[in-house]
């Protein structure tokens, strides 16, 4: 007969404790490395892959390949065959913080019902176009919103927007900069 799973907002709640253990016992076991493929297209338009990731110095496949497709609107010059890549950030930032937010709250069997956010960022298209070297590539600021309903007080849903954000490694990596090391490879005929 097989053991119910104890989940909690669809998390298996005696996994994720299993999971804290071992790390805690085996700091190694947390080493990851994520990747994802890029083929440029035409103008503004890409195709990010995600097939893979290491994990504890083991190869792991996703059950199939991801492909998001990344574009420009005709008014900044592509063809909006995609998500533009800062728009792609903000929804990593808005997926990121919730999962971080959802494990916590898991955790501490707090029941959500339902979570809404919307994620905001001020861009001054004069750093990427190289007009003003005063003014940044990224965005200036990113304003975020949570709208979150489950049966637990205000000061209990500000706590785990709070973990949320400080567990989260995308908000850590946009809030905070992280070293990006480039080569480059001459392509073969």
């Amino acid at each position: 007969m097989a053991m119910a799973i104890h989940q909690v907002n669809g998390i298996d709640v005696d996994r994720l404790f299993e999971m804290i253990d071992e790390v805690q016992q085996n700091p190694e076991l947390a080493q990851a490395k994520f990747r994802a493929r890029n083929q440029w297209a035409n103008g503004g338009h890409s195709r990010a892959r995600i097939r893979d990731f290491v994990l504890n110095g083991q190869m792991i496949e996703h059950d199939q390949d991801w492909f998001v497709e990344m574009d420009e609107p005709p008014v900044l010059l592509g063809e909006d065959k995609g998500i533009n890549p800062v728009e792609m950030l903000l929804a990593a930032l808005s997926g990121c913080i919730t999962t971080s937010m959802m494990m916590h709250a898991s955790a501490k069997g707090i029941e959500i019902e339902e979570v809404e956010s919307s994620f905001e960022g001020d861009l001054d298209l004069r750093g990427l176009l190289g007009t003003s070297p005063d003014v940044r590539n990224g965005y200036s600021e990113i304003r975020v919103k949570f709208r979150i309903r489950a049966d637990v007080p205000d000061d209990q849903l500000r706590e785990l927007v709070r973990v949320g954000q400080e567990r989260s490694p995308v908000y850590e990596m946009v809030s905070a900069s992280v070293q990006v090391q480039v080569t480059v490879e001459r392509m073969e005929e």
